[in-house]
């Protein structure tokens, strides 16, 4: 399904009814019949898009910095007829909780999983967030995954799904490469985020550790932390039935 926003053609999945969640993808966009989007999908209307420049997604010339991305959600949110619950992952964390700062009154509640988009540390030769581009790709898989079995095989993939996953690196390194993958602002702007908020992490992520999940959720007033056990940096990927129970636990709490 495609559906136009401000003129650009995303990528597009919808399932369920009722209140409407809107789930941002991280490396790669979620597929079209991921287990995550019918788990969330019994909490409500559940709208899936991928990021220009991922999957079937057009990427416009010009449409490359983090910026866009937000602009672009933020066209979308204003679109909707109610403010939604807002569901970031890995770098669709980053965009969230760009968009939670610029459409406030959109967003209803976020969710952080394992997001992106800030540096904590002020040791300049540290590094809070694995170098995605520069480090072994066998080593990123070993640092993102609990179970390594369920990362993606680009060995076993049909030619069309290898070159998605190119054209996915690709669009990641120009939205995310200098800085790398954070924002140098947006740290200094998370005491200003309005909605409730839930950060939730998996337990054994190496790209972005559970100490930087608590950074991130003690930067937010009112943020609550919870580990997803047993899952890496995809959470939604390895414990979709998990991950999608403690998003509607908290939809429910801010009912």
């Amino acid at each position: 399904m495609v559906r136009d926003v401000a003129g650009i053609a995303l990528d597009w999945t919808e399932t369920g009814a009722g209140r409407p969640i809107l789930l941002l993808h991280g490396f790669v966009p979620l597929a079209h019949d991921a287990p995550v989007l019918d788990a969330l999908a019994r909490a409500g209307r559940v709208m899936a898009p991928s990021h220009p420049g991922f999957g079937a997604a057009p990427r416009p010339d010009g449409f490359e910095t983090i910026y866009d991305l937000v602009q672009l959600y933020a066209a979308l949110l204003d679109e909707l007829e109610s403010p939604v619950t807002l569901v970031g992952c890995s770098f669709g964390g980053w965009i969230a909780a760009e968009l939670a700062l610029a459409r406030p009154r959109r967003t209803a509640r976020l969710v952080l999983a394992d997001a992106l988009g800030v540096r904590f540390s002020a040791d300049p030769l540290h590094r809070d967030i694995l170098d995605l581009f520069n480090t072994n790709p066998r080593e990123v898989t070993e640092h993102a995954w609990h179970d390594v079995a369920k990362a993606p095989d680009f060995d076993s993939m049909p030619d069309a799904a290898v070159v998605a996953a190119a054209r996915a690196r690709d669009a990641l390194c120009l939205y995310g490469w200098d800085p790398h993958m954070y924002n140098p602002r947006l740290g200094a702007w998370l005491h200003r985020i309005a909605p409730p908020c839930l950060v939730l992490w998996g337990e054994s992520d190496r790209v972005v550790t559970p100490d930087y999940g608590r950074a991130y959720a003690a930067a937010i007033p009112g943020a609550r932390f919870s580990l997803i056990p047993r899952a890496g940096h995809h959470p939604e990927l390895e414990q979709p039935a998990a991950f999608a129970e403690a998003v509607a636990a908290f939809m429910e709490e801010t009912r």
